[in-house]
């Protein structure tokens, strides 16, 4: 199956999955479960859940022990972009090609229905109902991981860092520093969650974390980059926010052919790390190399 049809197939999946566990638009209160309806339904790539399930099956697993899983790391990736635009953070009014949810509910109810989002994640994730089959300790390790991805020494850690270096002295370890936890930590709970729900070996789960770390930067680095070169029309988003806004990025301080090679470098380590899996870690392979050849 080409990768392209690979993906969809996921993402109906767990589109089909997220329609069925969001409350409609028609449940009181009807305005926050549109809120929340809006933005998990604005046309993301769903890379996440694509990792989860893909790193499910590099080990085997079968991808209905997953599929609740990567739609709870939807809806919290989806809670991270809607109070990441708000004013009070990066003021961002257009999303996915479509205006932010503060800009369409206003700010009370975007960040009640980004809470909102994150609560029914971990909802799902600590219940047994869609997990039947995972052993309950294996389920809160994964809940507590990711958990803690997104917490103060994650993707809020991150964001907060991203912020105070607004208008900062570049540095390149703080930089790494705020990629890796506001992004990559979220990513590497992605792939190893998925793994482990599938069952997944001590020695696999090591590998696919290695993986997951370096595919979780390089995403941000090709990030970096596209704010760069992008265009608005592609990326869903203005392009060039990151130097209006005096960020750091990977291309203000190394320029975008390092970057470029930095990143290259950073998906060759991913794929490399995957040897132990052999043929059955090809999707994850060809997901590497997707992150360096994107361009939105």
């Amino acid at each position: 199956m080409p990768l392209a049809a690979y993906f969809n197939e996921i993402r109906k999946e767990v589109d089909n999955k997220l329609d069925h566990l969001v409350p409609k638009i028609e449940t009181p209160p009807s305005r926050l479960h549109e809120a929340m309806r809006y933005s998990l339904f604005a046309g993301g790539k769903r890379l996440r859940p694509i990792l989860a399930v893909a790193s499910c099956e590099a080990v085997g697993g079968k991808r209905s022990t997953v599929t609740p899983f990567a739609a709870a790391l939807e809806m919290i990736h989806t809670y991270t972009l809607i109070h990441d635009d708000l004013p009070a953070l990066d003021n961002d009014d257009i999303r996915r090609g479509h205006p932010t949810s503060h800009v369409k509910f206003g700010e009370s109810t975007a960040i009640l229905a980004g809470d909102a989002l994150l609560t029914l994640a971990f909802e799902i994730l600590t219940g047994r109902r869609l997990f039947s089959e995972t052993p309950s300790e294996t389920l809160l390790d994964v809940a507590a991981m990711t958990a803690a991805s997104i917490g103060s020494t994650g993707t809020i850690g991150g964001q907060v860092v991203d912020l105070e270096m607004e208008g900062a002295e570049p540095d390149i370890a703080v930089l790494e520093y705020i990629h890796t936890h506001k992004t990559g930590k979220l990513i590497l709970a992605s792939v190893h969650g998925g793994a482990a729900l599938a069952g997944a070996e001590p020695d696999q789960l090591e590998a696919l974390s290695e993986y997951g770390r370096n595919i979780g930067l390089a995403f941000q680095v090709v990030d970096d980059i596209l704010d760069v070169e992008g265009d608005e029309k592609s990326l869903g988003k203005k392009a060039g926010a990151d130097l209006a806004k005096s960020k750091v990025t990977y291309p203000s301080l190394m320029g975008v052919e390092d970057s470029r090679k930095l990143a290259a470098r950073l998906i060759d380590r991913a794929i490399a790390s995957l040897e132990i899996l052999g043929a059955d870690a090809v999707r994850l392979a060809d997901l590497a190399k997707y992150v360096i050849a994107r361009t939105f």
